[in-house]
């Protein structure tokens, strides 16, 4: 039997395809479930999950249910969150001291304070960000994408470029995308 080659990230027909594929290694639900929580790096909601495992939503939580389990008892460093997101697989918070001695991020304080205007207004227009943060944002601009923690994408009608951040940088930094305020009834 040939191994199933394709990232399970993706959005293709051929994602259904690839849970069938780890289904057939002979791997247990809380494991597929585990491989599919690492391999996103983001929150995934019990639906994607029980899609991209090839199971129903029930024995999807059942089966997270008993990961979740397993990671509470067991001395380590992962742990399965729930949040409005969904479930996402990442370092326990109290380690991420630990996290800035072993990768510490060659980032200068005005690149940082670029990425926090995208990370806070995106998507946002490259040419409203250097309206906000001056012509140095080109440079911030370049390093923030040299390091992966945004890409950008042409605007259609224009001439400029749309800015958002991405999974390495909710993995790095452990911040979750804003939402919009729930309104009152």
């Amino acid at each position: 039997m040939k191994p199933v080659t394709r990232p399970i990230n993706s959005s293709s027909p051929e994602t259904e395809g690839a849970a069938e594929g780890v289904a057939a290694a002979g791997l247990s639900l809380p494991a597929r479930l585990e491989a599919i929580l690492y391999l996103k790096g983001r929150a995934v909601t019990l639906k994607e999950l029980a899609r991209l495992a090839g199971c129903s939503c029930e024995e999807a939580s059942t089966a997270l249910m008993i990961l979740m389990a397993d990671y509470a008892h067991r001395e380590t460093a992962l742990e399965i969150r729930q949040d409005d997101d969904g479930y996402s697989l990442q370092l326990r918070a109290d380690l991420a001291e630990l996290v800035h001695i072993l990768v510490p991020l060659n980032l200068g304080a005005a690149t940082l304070r670029t990425l926090a205007a995208i990370a806070l207004k995106q998507p946002i227009r490259q040419a409203a960000l250097v309206d906000l943060r001056g012509s140095g944002a080109y440079e911030h601009i370049k390093e923030l994408l040299a390091q992966g923690f945004i890409t950008r994408r042409r605007e259609q009608d224009g001439r400029s470029y749309w800015l958002t951040l991405t999974e390495k940088f909710h993995r790095t930094y452990a911040v979750m995308p804003l939402k919009p305020p729930k309104e009152e009834p």
